[in-house]
């Protein structure tokens, strides 16, 4: 008697864990320096763990990577526009 073939084995979803999706700064980014730019991080940082559990580990790992530029980015532009706008203020105050 033949025993049937046995199923395929489940799809491998990566060998490890997936890269770290760098939401906390994403969110952190957005809500205190830079708004755009922010958005654009929480998007990137969102699709990480998604494109990881359905296979697509160098997509994972490049959203991953997008997603840190993009915090980064937000942040300098954040304290960017902090500094002048201290500046601006204080030159304004000397003025009076």
């Amino acid at each position: 008697m033949a025993y049937p073939p046995a199923p395929p084995p489940p799809p491998s979803s990566g060998a490890g864990s997936p890269p770290p999706n760098h939401l906390p700064w994403a969110i952190a980014t957005t809500i205190l320096c830079c708004l755009p730019a922010g958005v654009v991080s929480i998007v990137y940082a969102a699709q990480v763990n998604s494109k990881w559990s359905a296979g697509d580990q160098a997509g994972a790992i490049k959203s991953s990577n997008n997603a840190k530029t993009w915090a980064i980015v937000s942040a300098v532009l954040g304290v960017i526009v902090g500094a002048i706008y201290f500046f601006l203020a204080m030159a304004g105050n000397s003025g009076s």
